[in-house]
């Protein structure tokens, strides 16, 4: 977390909320799971996405400190030509409980920019992203959410 992070009344600005959302997404797709295919595809898909829409529930402001926040984010829907991620940004505490400050989904689709149009996602790329695939349908992230089996953590600040 930077200073430069918050807003006049000291929380986190809500701006800067879908930057750390970038930031884990790209985390993410850089360190998957999978061969060799499913690693040159993430890469791609890193450099080749584009934002169609952010859903985001504020839940508790997030003020300044010297430490991190938790950041996890996973694949909660695979279409042909595009995919939505939820997250969630929060402190875990000894007693295994969370503060959540914030719950978003984002629908991605692949983008090929020479010719400045959307494409389909391609079998090995399908096959990256259903390493971070959890059940639902994102409604978790607007919602109270269990144990994450897939998701990838991140740590910002």
């Amino acid at each position: 977390m930077r200073w430069a992070d918050l807003d006049l009344l000291g929380h986190v600005n809500n701006v800067v909320y879908v930057d750390y959302l970038q930031e884990a997404r790209v985390d993410m797709m850089r360190h998957h799971r999978g061969g060799a295919p499913a690693q040159q595809s993430a890469q791609a898909l890193v450099e080749g996405l584009v934002v169609v829409r952010h859903e985001v529930s504020y839940r508790a402001p997030l003020t300044f400190r010297f430490g991190s926040v938790s950041i996890e984010c996973w694949v909660v829907r695979v279409r042909a030509a595009s995919f939505t991620m939820a997250y969630e940004i929060f402190d875990e505490h000894d007693d295994g409980s969370r503060t959540v400050y914030l719950r978003a989904t984002t629908v991605l689709t692949p983008f090929v920019f020479s010719h400045e149009r959307p494409r389909r996602l391609s079998a090995e790329e399908r096959e990256a992203l259903a390493a971070y695939l959890e059940d639902g349908d994102g409604e978790e992230a607007a919602g109270e959410r269990g144990t994450v089996g897939r998701a990838h953590r991140e740590e910002a600040g």
